[in-house]
């Protein structure tokens, strides 16, 4: 790794690190105000990265710097006031905060770029490790809505699945890893995932 691969993944670490924890820390929020005090008993209503870091998730975000994920907040459906549709929006308050965290940091960007331009080194990588953070943020949204155990999309999708095919998603769940990493590790995810996630930023930037 050079000394400019080294100093910015320096830079992006504290950003993948933010978006993880604001992502986690919204599910808990949101658990939390619609009844549910489980997340706050386990210590999961907090912004402290190490609450809730998944060292496999971590991985792929930091080798892929788009697609990853936390260690998943418990919610008792059963404290929810409308346990349906309580997940439903539980599960939407993660992805939901990483893109209002993405534009947050795009108007940073613009802030910055529009005072300094690329006139030093310094704000140059600033710029540049900012630009990733609203990738990471988007890609973080985005990837946690696909209806794969345990990201967010499925328990959106079981939510609202009935009869057999409820039954069918519940037992593809005991292989949810091994398909979320051949999710990954195909070009699947590219194909579906980078327009989607392409679109956004383009919308925001």
């Amino acid at each position: 790794m050079s000394g400019n691969d080294l100093l910015y993944f320096l830079m992006t670490l504290p950003i993948l690190l933010l978006a993880l924890s604001v992502h986690e820390y919204a599910h808990a929020w949101a658990a939390v105000k619609l009844g549910d005090g489980t997340p706050r008993w386990e210590g999961r209503l907090t912004l402290n990265p190490l609450a809730h870091l998944d060292p496999v998730g971590l991985l792929a975000l930091v080798l892929t710097r788009r697609f990853g994920w936390a260690k998943p907040v418990r919610v008792n459906p059963m404290n929810l006031a409308n346990r349906e549709a309580g997940m439903v929006m539980v599960s939407l308050a993660g992805p939901g905060a990483n893109i209002v965290l993405a534009i947050l940091l795009s108007a940073i960007i613009k802030l910055i770029y529009g005072t300094y331009g690329f006139r030093h080194e310094a704000i140059a990588f600033a710029i540049v490790a900012l630009d990733q953070g609203v990738w990471i943020n988007l890609g973080l949204a985005v990837f946690n809505l696909i209806p794969i155990p345990p990201l967010d999309g499925s328990k959106i999708l079981a939510a609202v699945l009935r009869g057999d095919a409820a039954r069918v998603y519940y037992r593809l769940e005991q292989y949810s890893y091994i398909i979320l990493l051949l999710f990954i590790m195909t070009p699947l995810s590219r194909w579906i995932l980078v327009p989607i996630v392409g679109a956004l930023y383009r919308a925001i930037m």
